[in-house]
């Protein structure tokens, strides 16, 4: 019988198969525990900035809006963690039974290779082995033979090597059930605790909410006035950029049609758009340090679900003194500058248009090129509340775009 070493092999590429299912599901748990890590790093942030504005009188509009970004967060945070128990209960249970499994294996292996042994130390004298090819019937034969105990040989220290593999596979399995179950204990702790937070965050949504309640002309009255002034702010930022369409078409001599719904780009341009589009999910935040509290798009009023804010960017609760950052290389279209409202500067890039509100200061003037991350103002803080709000938004032609979809990790 001829012995072929492949045992070895089939069981070291069991292993790696195993290996790569392990690798798996540990990466499934990275991206948990990097998403956990943001939304704790939000929630961090959104503290830090309420409790450095604590002296300050704020609306019960503003802290309703405040709870209600701050206990989605916390939602967030319960799913994902969640998540992550149940995953590692999952894997848990695996290893569990893959470490049953190795036992049974190295119990069986460590059998047979005590009969190899066994049968070898009987069989080991040279008088035997020499019988053994002296009583070949031809020569070939006892080149066969010679072939035969060089191969037993090789395959029984190929079964100690898998011996030593598995002992160590169990020990290591061992090792990271001992890891799991220590930080499935951890989670499960942390997940208490945010539950606790929640219901304290919920409580006193409640509160603020029956004051509201009692007079919710009033409030209402306030969102529809924050509204109309966004609308009144977003008709001429749509004017501005019409306008900016239609002289671009005209000099490019570009039809009508044409002119009402997308700028005629230069080369540059062209280059300039395709590379905004490139970075599309990578550009920078347009403050170092924020929290959204607005997201795009329509959505109901957390004061009075009756009522839809729209929404045509988001907005974004930073620090006091926070500059506000260009998010890529272009040319500052317009500065609007009005009495009822803060500046707002609108940065072109191709026939994208980044937009920032809200603003305090303004470092630059129409005409300028601005890099990425260069400062071209400073966020306005509201003497009265303490709080500094930027409302950021991107256009492409005339049309409104979900920030969230360009910006990193937005």
């Amino acid at each position: 019988m001829r012995i072929q070493p492949t045992c070895f092999t089939l069981l070291l590429g069991i292993f790696l198969l195993c290996a790569n299912v392990g690798f798996s599901q540990s990466g499934k748990q990275r991206e948990l525990e990097a998403r956990r890590v943001e939304l704790r790093n939000e929630i961090q942030k959104i503290n830090a900035l309420v409790s450095s504005n604590k002296d300050k009188q704020k609306s019960e509009v503003t802290l309703i809006e405040n709870l209600n970004y701050k206990v989605s967060v916390q939602r967030n945070l319960i799913k994902v963690t969640n998540q992550q128990t149940n995953l590692l209960t999952r894997e848990i249970n695996n290893n569990q039974k893959q470490i049953s499994e190795y036992r049974d294996e190295l119990t069986s292996l460590k059998a047979n290779y005590a009969k190899m042994i066994q049968r070898s130390y009987k069989n080991k004298n040279k008088q035997s082995r020499i019988m053994f090819l002296l009583s070949s019937s031809n020569f070939k034969q006892a080149y066969k033979r010679v072939q035969y105990l060089n191969q037993y040989a090789e395959f029984q220290k190929e079964q100690g090597e898998i011996i030593k593999l598995k002992t160590k596979e169990l020990q290591e399995a061992n090792t990271l059930l001992l890891k799991q179950k220590e930080q499935k204990g951890k989670l499960i702790a942390e997940n208490k605790q945010i539950q606790q937070d929640l219901e304290r965050e919920m409580k006193q949504h409640e509160i603020i909410m029956q004051s509201i309640k009692s007079n919710l002309t009033k409030y209402t009255a306030e969102v529809k006035a924050k509204q109309q002034e966004a609308d009144r702010i977003d008709r001429e930022i749509d004017k501005i950029i019409k306008a900016e369409i239609a002289k671009s078409n005209k000099k490019a001599g570009t039809s009508k049609t044409t002119a009402s719904s997308s700028f005629a780009l230069t080369a540059e341009a062209k280059a300039l758009a395709k590379d905004f589009l490139g970075n599309k999910g990578k550009l920078p935040w347009p403050v170092e340090k924020g929290v959204v509290k607005v997201r795009y798009g329509d959505q109901p009023s957390p004061i009075d679900g009756s009522l839809t804010i729209k929404s045509s960017g988001v907005r974004i609760s930073t620090e006091k003194g926070a500059n506000v950052r260009a998010i890529f290389n272009g040319e500052v279209m317009r500065i609007i500058q009005q009495k009822r409202s803060n500046p707002v500067v609108l940065v072109k890039h191709g026939n994208y248009i980044s937009v920032y509100y809200n603003l305090g200061k303004v470092y630059v003037k129409a005409g300028d090129k601005v890099t990425t991350k260069q400062d071209i103002g400073e966020v306005f803080t509201n003497p009265n509340t303490g709080e500094t709000v930027l409302k950021f938004s991107i256009y492409k032609d005339n049309h409104t775009q979900n920030p969230s979809s360009w910006i990193y990790k937005m």
